[in-house]
C-alpha cells in the first residue's frame, strides 16, 4: 500500500533472501536509493499472464501493492473497534540513527494519529521529516534505537517492510521512479485485483476495471491515454505525482504518508492532487503529509500541524500554526 510503491522500477519492498527468481521472466537487481531499498525489474514482459503463472512473481507483485496472492499466508488482523476516533498510529519516544554512520537523526518523536485525521509535519531541511516517514515504512538505511511504534494496535517495528504494506500503509515519494515495459493499466489492474482477492471479492476484467478506474482518472484530471503508457515513463513531475495519488485511490490504504506531494506542482496540478486526496478521505482513514509550504494546507485542511526541529516534534497546533510559520519563519514558531 503506501509504501507499496516504494522506489521500485517496480518498487517492491520485499525480503529477497526468502525468494528464488530462477524461474522468473524478470531479471532482478538489488539496489539502494536515497528513498528505499528497491528491486529493479529490467526486462518485464507479459506481466499479467506471467504473474498468474508464477507464484514467486505473484508474491513479489503482492508485496508491491500491499496484499498477498491466493494460498499465501494472510497477514494477521488486529482487533478493532467501531469508534471513529480509533488510534491508527502511535509513536512514543522514537529515536533512529543512520545505519551506516550511526548518526542520530530522530531524537525522540511522539505522535498519535487517529482515524479521520489529517496531520502535517513541517520543518527546515535536515530536521528529520523525511527520515521519520522512511523509518515508519522500514527503510533499511535507518535503525531504530529507542521507542515504540504501533499501527492499528500492532507493533509496527517488528514487521518487515512488506508486512507494513499489508497492514495498510501507503507512502508516496518525492521522486517516483519509472517502470519500463509495464503499462499503467496492467499495473493498476493487477494491484486492484490482488486487493479484491484479498478481500474475497471477484477480480475485475479489463472493461470492468476501466469502469472502476474512470472516475478516479477524472478526479485527477488525467487523460485515459496515460493508462497505455509505461508507469511514470516520460511523465512530467506533476504527472508522476498524479499517478502516485491514482495508485493510492486504487489501493485504498488506511494511512497515507505523502512526502512532499506538492513539490514541483503548478497550481492546477496541486488543486487536482488535493481534490483527489480529499475525495479519498473517510472517517476510517488518515493522512500524514510532509511539506515545506503552507499553500498545500490551503487545499488539504490539516487537523494538526507539527513543527519538527532536530529530530523532534517541538510544537503542535492547528492550521493557524502553519500561517504563523509562513508569516514569521521557524524562529517565530520554535518550541516555547
Amino acid at each position: 500500500m503506501a509504501m507499496a510503491m516504494m522506489n521500485l522500477h517496480l518498487q517492491v519492498p520485499i525480503n529477497l533472501r526468502s525468494l528464488s527468481f530462477s524461474s522468473s521472466p524478470f531479471q532482478f537487481q538489488r539496489q539502494y536509493s536515497n528513498s528505499t531499498s528497491i528491486c529493479r525489474i529490467i526486462q518485464p514482459h507479459s506481466l499479467a499472464r506471467k504473474i498468474r503463472k508464477n507464484f514467486t512473481i505473484a508474491r513479489v507483485a503482492a508485496a508491491a501493492i500491499g496484499t498477498q496472492p491466493e494460498n499465501a499466508s494472510a497477514p494477521s488482523s488486529s482487533s478493532t473497534t467501531n469508534s471513529e476516533e480509533e488510534v491508527l498510529l502511535e509513536v512514543k519516544g522514537l529515536k533512529a540513527v543512520v545505519a551506516e554512520s550511526r548518526l542520530e537523526i530522530l531524537q525522540g518523536i511522539d505522535l498519535v494519529i487517529r482515524q479521520g485525521e489529517v496531520h502535517a509535519i513541517m520543518g527546515k531541511n535536515g530536521s528529520g521529516k523525511s527520515t521519520f516517514s522512511k523509518v515508519l515504512v522500514g527503510h533499511p538505511d535507518y535503525e531504530v534505537t529507542e521507542g515504540t511504534v504501533t499501527f492499528k494496535g500492532e507493533n509496527l517495528l517488528d514487521k518487515e517492510p512488506e508486512e507494513r504494506c499489508h497492514a495498510g500503509l501507503f507512502m508516496s515519494f518525492q521522486s517516483p521512479v519509472e517502470i519500463p515495459g509495464v503499462s499503467n493499466m496492467d499495473f493498476l489492474r493487477m494491484a486492484c485485483n490482488a486487493r479484491r482477492v484479498n478481500l474475497g471479492l471477484p477480480e475485475l476484467g479489463p472493461l470492468e476495471f476501466y469502469g472502476f478506474l474512470s472516475p478516479k482518472l477524472a478526479m485527477l484530471n488525467m487523460d485515459p491515454k496515460f493508462l497505455d503508457r509505461n508507469v511514470n515513463e516520460g511523465f512530467s513531475g506533476g504527472e508522476k505525482k498524479r499517478n502516485e495519488i491514482l495508485q493510492l485511490a486504487v489501493l485504498e490504504a488506511d494511512l497515507a504518508i505523502l512526502d512532499e506531494i506538492d513539490s514541483g506542482l503548478d497550481v492546477d496540478a496541486l488543486q487536482d492532487v488535493a481534490k483527489a486526496v480529499n475525495g479519498l478521505m473517510t472517517p476510517k482513514k488518515a493522512v500524514l503529509m510532509i511539506t515545506h509550504y503552507q499553500r498545500l494546507l490551503g487545499y488539504i485542511k490539516p487537523t494538526f500541524v507539527h513543527i519538527m526541529e532536530n529530530g523532534r516534534i517541538v510544537r503542535t497546533g492547528d492550521a493557524s500554526l502553519a500561517k504563523q510559520l509562513e508569516d514569521g519563519g521557524y524562529r517565530a514558531v520554535a518550541s516555547v
